[in-house]
């Protein structure tokens, strides 16, 4: 072709934007209840199993598992640091380093392991917390700039001066739907005080912390407001971040939760709902006690639904009905024992709840170093052969 010649090119790049659009049909059309072509899948990958898995199946360095299985969503996190600063190196060796991030937390990570350590927090008492002022939630510099920042740079790898999140948007605009995102409050104490002692604050202290909660609340619903301004219609819906729950229940009681927590978690939800963005709910643990709230507030899907922590997919469909989506749930624990009878059982088993819509086929965390390549891929394969409309699953086939 000559050089001159941007036909094929044009051609490539309106294939693309079609089966993206496909995607985008599949993933909205499961979200509303409807059986799309087919089941959407994606998931939530560590890095250190991506590196696994291109050594696994022989793929090149660059090789990434979204675009290598075609995947039908991904997720995209903007600036969320209360002060926005680079990261303060305390100490650094070729195996490991130890920093203060934007949330005042400081964190050890070490290289070989797949999670971070944090270590201490800068707000170190109830008091600092009350006093505690955080930068503008409209700061172009979350949206626009790039630059370190925890969620994106402290994980189970180690990132500095990380994209400007528009930049990144666009990026992979081309090729997938995007979900912009935000923590709600219960995240952000978490990576602020520790989850110890916000639990012992609200224990202690239980109007102030919820004066305090209040007030971070606030805090991140403007930033999820700019958040949305920020993206300019590109964005195809809106993940809300929140792990309120361990393996048997909630860390605080519902009612505090519901009194504190949860009018926060409607306002971004509602925002983003006015702005034609589905919302899926991000939060771990058992959360079976608040579990109507969330269809209350309108949540269209419940990620990750963890089976350590009891959710079981098909017993919420059955309880629910199609008032709310799901997303996720297939047992990693599984996934990592590669036992192929087992994983076929689990992945079959749980493409139930798809039936009528509702369901995109995800883990029930992430994807992590334990979980071969070649698992994943067979899973995936199954997903694909088996997710198709009308699902029929043979032998595991369960009545809803």
């Amino acid at each position: 072709m000559s050089m001159f010649d941007t036909t094929g090119g044009r051609a490539a790049d309106i294939g693309r934007k079609e089966k993206t659009l496909r995607k985008l049909d599949r993933m909205n059309c499961a979200l509303r209840h409807q059986e799309p072509d087919c089941v959407p899948i994606s998931d939530f990958f560590w890095g250190s199993f991506i590196e696994r898995w291109r050594q696994d199946l022989g793929l090149p360095a660059d090789a990434n598992p979204y675009y290598y299985y075609d995947l039908d969503w991904i997720v995209t996190v903007p600036n969320m640091d209360p002060w926005i600063r680079p990261f303060e190196t305390l100490s650094e060796t070729p195996e490991e380093v130890v920093v203060k991030t934007g949330f005042g937390a400081i964190m050890h990570k070490h290289f070989e392991y797949p999670m971070p350590e944090m270590r201490a927090w800068e707000t170190d008492t109830f008091e600092k917390l009350e006093r505690a002022q955080f930068e503008d939630p409209r700061d172009r510099r979350r949206f626009f700039a790039a630059g370190d920042n925890q969620i994106a740079g402290v994980g189970d790898g180690f990132q500095r001066n990380s994209p400007a999140w528009i930049e990144t948007l666009k990026s992979l605009r081309p090729d997938f739907p995007v979900y912009g995102s935000m923590i709600e409050v219960s995240e952000c104490l978490t990576r602020l005080i520790g989850q110890g002692n916000a639990m012992l604050w609200m224990a202690e202290y239980p109007e102030r912390m919820g004066a305090v909660i209040n007030r971070i609340g606030a805090f991140y619903l403007e930033m999820a407001k700019a958040e949305i301004e920020a993206g300019a219609g590109l964005l195809d819906g809106f993940v809300i971040w929140g792990d309120v729950a361990y393996k048997k229940c909630t860390f605080m009681s519902p009612h505090y939760w519901r009194q504190y927590f949860k009018p926060w978690v409607a306002q971004i939800a509602a925002h983003a709902r006015a702005h034609g963005l589905p919302v899926i709910y991000h939060g771990c643990g058992n959360v079976k006690a608040i579990f109507a709230d969330y269809i209350e507030m309108g949540i269209d899907a419940y990620n990750p639904l963890e089976a350590k922590a009891g959710m079981d997919v098909l017993e919420l469909r059955r309880h629910y009905g199609h008032r709310i989506g799901f997303c996720g749930n297939s047992d990693i624990q599984v996934w990592e024992s590669g036992d192929r009878a087992a994983i076929r059982r689990e992945v079959l088993r749980k493409l139930n709840a798809a039936k009528g819509g509702g369901f995109i086929f995800q883990s029930d965390h992430s994807v992590s170093s334990a979980v071969s390549g070649h698992t994943y891929d067979y899973i995936v394969k199954l997903v694909r052969e088996y997710g198709n409309y009308p699902i029929r699953l043979g032998e595991f086939d369960e009545p809803l």
